[in-house]
């Protein structure tokens, strides 16, 4: 029987030995390109040595529910809240965070949230602002399923990397 770390590191094997979906030739600053699947952007961040994953997700949601984990890819994950816990506000520094990090417009940028609707909005705002962004459809969790839980599609449910701090 296969362990959990043996079958994510075949997964891993499997998702890696695939071509892109997307691939980037020429990425347009100021524009938002849509929705990719976790394991699309995976591909991407793997291929692409200028590809950042930005979290748009807040802070309690990075320290009590984990997020992905690019290790492997020698690569960390930018965490910028788009909306600021408890009161869901949107971030008036979010723009300025990107700056602030050394992110540019000629950078293609992964956004990613809990579903994937936090980080569509953040993408089009970026793309507003000059940046080359792309949306992690379902996000890091997914959806919710006939049973009130979260892990229809996401980050998790492709079984990519995550880790809890």
């Amino acid at each position: 029987m296969m362990s959990a770390l043996s079958a994510q590191k075949a997964h891993l094997t499997e998702v890696e030995s695939h071509s892109p979906a997307h691939q980037q030739v020429g990425v347009t600053p100021g524009q938002f390109l849509g929705d990719v699947s976790p394991t699309e952007a995976w591909r991407a961040l793997q291929d692409h040595a200028e590809a950042i994953l930005v979290d748009v997700r807040t802070r309690a949601e990075w320290a009590f529910v984990g997020g992905p984990d690019l290790a492997r890819l020698g690569k960390t994950v930018v965490q910028i809240e788009w909306a600021v816990f408890p009161g869901m506000e949107r971030n008036p520094r979010f723009v300025k965070g990107f700056q602030a990090k050394g992110i540019t417009p000629q950078q293609p940028v992964y956004l990613i949230c809990r579903s994937g609707v936090r980080s569509r909005q953040a993408a089009e705002r970026l793309a507003e602002r000059g940046y080359a962004t792309y949306n992690v459809a379902d996000g890091f969790e997914g959806q919710i399923d006939s049973h009130g839980h979260r892990g229809v599609g996401g980050w998790r449910a492709e079984q990519l990397p995550w880790k809890q701090t």
